[in-house]
């Protein structure tokens, strides 16, 4: 049985179908309420997998009480998904779930073909994103750390690969012997990592030898963060639309008027419930966010999910332990509202008044990163912070 590899995750060609399943616990409010947050999440999830570059062929859904224990959709609509996967000639199954090993493993023998569930599919897409030697480590090491939670009897033997392990399942008896080879890897990867954190830290240092406050950009991703770094910064960073489209981190040196300059930091990301296992394996990435003296937190202003979004980035920045950081919410993308709105009261901007504290007050302003509108305004009020 094939498994993403750490060099290509995905082949672009594969014909993929998507699974979503409403549990009871999913989502909070009223049935409506729940129905909305669910069909929004299913929406992300088939975006996850079109930045994959693979064929989205078919989507379903289903409704459940609770996972099941064996197949985590049931034996049912498992049966119906495998004939599904015939007609279709559906080579991969993407579940949004995190699945246990024992359910992805059961879901591939009933249907037949590859089961990525979304941990292994964002990690898909970070391994495509990946460009700095950083990011490459941290990516591989995330890939073989949910691997080695996978490896049990009944598989093929790992693949040799010269540069890396291949992910190919082991088999019975080579089991030992693969799970050892692995976490002989991962030992790897963490002293090169170690040495790459040092090497960062050295370089943090040196920006900062000079007092300069630094901003990281924050927000979910697509909200338009790299595309507002370039405009601020006049960098050239990779800004597409689409999710993950940046995955390292960049800094810039900004000089917002003749006697005002700051460091400005672009990374990656978040997304609704990102895996706590992949928050632990880019907490290299993410220390340039938590050791920022002011978070730009981009919004997509034309976003109907954008309170949501809001809730999701500030649950990540908890867990990095950067939510005590003071922040700027910074309303993005206000070129796609209707004209009738782009100046209206409805993201009125707060005042630019700032406690000079570890808490501060929140400040909001509006802008487009691309017809350059409200940058005015923002950089004014960097200038408060700095």
């Amino acid at each position: 049985m094939t498994r993403f590899r750490t060099d290509k995750s995905l082949e672009h060609a594969e014909r993929i179908m998507l699974v979503s399943v409403l549990l009871s616990d999913s989502y909070t409010g009223s049935n409506e309420s729940r129905e909305r947050q669910f069909q929004a999440a299913c929406a992300e999830a088939a975006e996850l997998v079109r930045a994959t570059g693979g064929d989205l062929v078919c989507t379903e859904t289903a409704k459940r009480d609770k996972a099941h224990t064996a197949l985590f959709v049931g034996t049912g609509k498992a049966e119906e998904l495998a004939d599904l996967v015939a007609q279709n000639q559906i080579e991969l199954v993407v579940f949004n779930h995190e699945l246990s090993p024992t359910q992805e493993r059961n879901l591939e023998k009933v249907l037949q073909c590859r089961v990525l569930d979304r941990v292994g599919l964002i990690l898909a897409i970070f391994a495509q994103r990946a460009q700095s030697q950083e990011g490459k480590l941290q990516v591989e090491l995330a890939q073989l750390s949910h691997l080695s939670s996978r490896l049990v009897r009944g598989y093929k033997h790992l693949q040799s690969q010269k540069g890396g392990i291949g992910l190919k399942g082991p088999g019975e008896t080579q089991l030992e012997t693969d799970r050892r080879l692995i976490q002989t890897k991962i030992t790897q990867l963490r002293r090169q990592l170690e040495q790459v954190k040092k090497q960062r830290e050295t370089r943090r240092k040196a920006r900062l030898s000079g007092s300069l406050k630094t901003f990281a950009i924050v927000g979910y991703t697509n909200a338009g963060k790299s595309t507002l770094f370039n405009r601020l910064s006049k960098a050239d960073v990779l800004a597409k639309d689409q999710l993950f489209a940046t995955l390292d981190t960049t800094a810039r040196r900004l000089y917002l008027s003749p006697e005002a300059s700051v460091i400005l930091t672009d990374t990656v990301g978040f997304v609704q419930d990102l895996p706590h296992k992949l928050v632990s394996a880019f907490s290299a990435t993410l220390e340039e966010t938590a050791l920022a003296d002011v978070l730009l937190h981009i919004v997509d202003a034309a976003d109907p999910e954008l309170e949501r979004k809001i809730q999701d980035v500030n649950d990540v920045l908890a867990e990095i332990k950067a939510d005590k950081i003071p922040q700027m919410i910074v309303y993005n993308k206000i070129d796609l509202l209707p004209e009738a709105e782009q100046n209206s009261g409805s993201l009125k901007t707060v005042g630019f008044s700032v406690a000079k504290n570890n808490v501060g007050e929140t400040v909001a302003v509006r802008v487009s990163a691309v017809s350059g509108a409200g940058l005015d305004d923002l950089r004014a009020a960097m200038i408060e912070w700095a």
